[in-house]
């Protein structure tokens, strides 16, 4: 699998595009609608669907234009995410917009709603939800899985960053809860590449040893 950074998004949110076997995925649609579907063309690639890491409003603003020019398009792409953060697509409030900008600014709910352990086909390949709450209730990582059932990426989210964590004191976060997760992803092979919500790519096993003063 390979995995394409749509960087700079707005917030200075990483969008991704993951591709296996002509399919992709695309990840946190952060960035304009025009900006995603032209990389996609660009690539020649089908998209079969957005998955998003959690439900804050910097991870998500694209996604009803992102839908609405797909279908233009001749594409359907169904939205994806845990079944823990669906709230936040529709309430202003848990979704962060209203906390800075006291407006509340809403999106159409999710197509699927995701547990932990659930697989998504992509292209011979596969997509795993690791669930990971505490900087949201429903936040999860995931692991693209290759044809060959090897992993290289872990898409992280605002759950761990190359050297911080996501915060918890935003609707529905829970510090133990999230510390909890990262003992988790401690489970998980280090030699994983890390994707983020923000900032840098990293090996998973230097990234958590980087945090390590926070825990």
């Amino acid at each position: 699998m390979e995995i394409i950074n749509l960087f700079p998004g707005s917030f200075a949110s990483n969008c991704y595009i993951l591709r296996q076997g002509g399919q992709a995925f695309i990840i946190d649609p952060s960035t304009s609608a025009a900006s995603i579907l032209a990389r996609i063309r660009e690539e020649n690639l089908t998209p079969v669907g957005i998955l998003l890491t959690h439900g804050h409003f910097d991870h998500i603003l694209s996604i009803d234009t992102l839908r609405a020019a797909a279908r233009e398009s001749g594409f359907d792409l169904p939205l994806y995410i845990h079944e823990g953060d669906a709230p936040m697509l529709t309430d202003g409030e848990k979704n962060g917009f209203t906390f800075f900008f006291g407006q509340n600014r809403v999106y159409t709910p999710a197509d699927v709603l995701l547990k932990d352990g659930d697989e998504m086909p992509l292209g011979g390949g596969k997509v795993k939800v690791i669930h990971t709450p505490g900087h949201s209730p429903g936040s999860v990582c995931y692991l693209c899985i290759e044809p060959t059932g090897n992993a290289r990426i872990l898409v992280t989210g605002d759950t761990l960053f190359a050297d911080n964590i996501g915060r918890w004191d935003l609707w529905g976060g829970n510090r133990d809860t999230l510390f909890r997760s990262l003992g988790l992803l401690r489970t998980l092979d280090g030699k994983l590449t890390i994707y983020p919500g923000h900032g840098d790519t990293e090996k998973l096993s230097r990234a958590l040893d980087n945090v390590m003063y926070i825990l």
